[in-house]
């Protein structure tokens, strides 16, 4: 289907914040930036995280795709090229007019920009560079940019966005080559890890750079191995010998595609007859104003991916196993996880009649947190004997209950990783005890006080000696006392589906024609 003409801003942001709802970006920004004298915005580590929709996504970010255009025909995507849906893009000043007035407006802390693509790869990522050059340049923007890369791109034009973008992420889609395979042939999962390996690159080469959680989490257990596999993996980028010129005519100036510029339906043709902008190094004058603008920092707030969960028959260890290696080999800062919401009804997809499984989106979210902050491996969680997480109970609770040889756990005397396996007991409760048992004996309300999650964690747990409560230390009453506890909280988090995501027009009044 063609891209509608003549629309007004307005009718393009219904269709394409509408499109971009199914990317996943509920993260902090990751990145602190202090304002700068005659710019507009900066960026809290903190940040972005505070406004949720009912579904649990982030909305405090312009969420929108370039256009929902796409050359590709991925069966599970509501933008597939076979898909009849209204079609639309923006151009890039378009964005950078939204952006603006709804940060000014305080509607929104940053920008969100995905794309489908049109064209090609390099002709997609080249109209989201501009996106970002105008914004930094042009408006001054110096608040949160989140960009996705997109797979099969010429790595100097994910270098040149890496240099504007706080945050880049590359979605893997799908967990396992066969799942790509059978769902979107025309995606090879190399050319989705090529542009990783790339930003990781980067990111390592940059003197900003910082370690992620499942870094931290690995050098604070003694775990380097890891950490070294790492900086093996950061691999020098190549970049081409020679600049290229940006025109063919060399006069610095781009012209965009047709359906920015009014070009008739269907035609792909540049305008007026000249050539596109030619991916190569950037200019000194960019880089110069980059550098004294502060954004000098390649991609700082790091890089992160989404898997599809349900469009595809992997097991739960697969798809742990395959973020376990992102997180070793790409020093990736976030893995998302989708629950599949069947738009298309393709006689290769899921029906799915009890909805989203938002329950699994759920747990592996939990075991992926076991394993950047807890210093889980994928092979503790699950193995192929037990390929599925435990709907009913979180991963956490269902190691220790695999494992009750374990237990009991002396608080006085289990180091930091052995305190961090009992179910109740975080990263943050783990160092306050730790630090205050040097100088004092403690007791379940010193506990409770350092955020120690005694219900859980009373069933694991001595303190100098002694037990909360008088129980018996036996797998199966544990299972049912902790089942009963967290009956109601599965309920909900089953039946997420219930509510709708937040929109600009109905939930914060904005007028339908404001923007034409």
């Amino acid at each position: 289907m063609d891209i509608r003409q003549n629309m007004t801003v307005a009718e393009k942001l219904e269709i394409l914040a509408d499109a971009a709802k199914y990317d996943v970006a509920c993260t902090s920004s990751g990145n602190d930036r202090a304002a700068v004298k005659g710019a507009m915005g900066s960026a809290a580590a903190a940040g972005i995280c505070h406004a949720f929709s009912g579904d649990g996504r982030c909305i405090s970010l312009l969420k929108i795709l370039m256009t929902n255009q796409c050359v590709y025909d991925c069966k599970y995507c509501v933008n597939r090229r076979s898909n009849d849906i209204p079609r639309a893009a923006f151009t890039p000043e378009e964005i950078c007019m939204l952006t603006m007035e709804f940060y000014k407006r305080n509607y929104i802390e940053g920008l969100f920009l995905s794309s489908g693509v049109i064209l090609s790869p390099n002709h997609t990522m080249e109209l989201m560079y501009e996106v970002l050059y105008l914004l930094r340049k042009k408006h001054h923007f110096m608040g949160y940019i989140h960009v996705k890369g997109i797979p099969g791109a010429d790595p100097v034009l994910l270098e040149k966005t890496g240099f504007l973008a706080d945050r880049m992420s590359v979605n893997l889609e799908l967990p396992t080559k066969e799942g790509l395979a059978l769902l979107a042939p025309a995606k090879k999962e190399e050319n989705i890890l090529g542009p990783m390996r790339h930003i990781q690159a980067g990111i390592h080469g940059n003197a900003h750079y910082g370690k992620s959680a499942y870094q931290t989490t690995r050098i604070r257990m003694g775990q380097t191995e890891d950490v070294n596999v790492l900086w093996q993996n950061a691999v020098p980028k190549e970049m081409p010998a020679k600049k290229p010129d940006r025109t063919a005519e060399g006069s610095g100036t781009r012209e965009g595609p047709p359906f920015l510029t009014g070009s008739p339906a269907g035609s792909l043709s540049s305008a007026a007859g000249k050539t596109l902008w030619l991916p190569g190094r950037m200019h000194e004058e960019d880089r110069n104003w980059m550098a004294n603008g502060k954004l000098s920092d390649y991609v700082p707030a790091g890089q992160s991916t989404q898997m599809i969960i349900g469009a595809s028959k992997e097991t739960d260890y697969q798809i742990i196993r395959k973020a376990e290696l992102l997180y070793r080999s790409y020093d990736l800062k976030r893995v998302f996880y989708s629950a599949f919401i069947n738009t298309t009804h393709d006689s290769m997809l899921p029906e799915l009649p009890g909805g989203p499984p938002l329950i699994r989106e759920h747990r592996l979210y939990q075991a992926d947190f076991l394993m950047r902050y807890y210093g889980f491996y994928a092979g503790e969680i699950l193995s192929p004997s037990f390929p599925d997480l435990d709907p009913q109970m979180d991963p956490k609770c269902t190691w220790a209950l695999r494992h009750m040889e374990r237990f009991p756990v002396e608080v006085m005397k289990a180091d930091y990783g052995t305190l961090l396996r009992v179910p109740g007991i975080g990263p943050k409760a783990a160092e306050r005890i730790v630090r205050a048992r040097r100088t004092d004996h403690l007791s379940f309300d010193a506990l409770k006080r350092m955020g120690v999650v005694l219900k859980r964690a009373h069933y694991f747990i001595l303190c100098c000696g002694k037990q909360m409560f008088r129980l018996k230390i036996e797998a199966g009453f544990i299972a049912r006392e902790l089942l009963a506890m967290d009956r109601e909280k599965n309920w909900k988090a089953a039946h997420q589906a219930q509510y709708s995501q937040m929109d600009l027009f109905t939930d914060f009044g904005l007028a339908a024609g404001k923007y034409r």
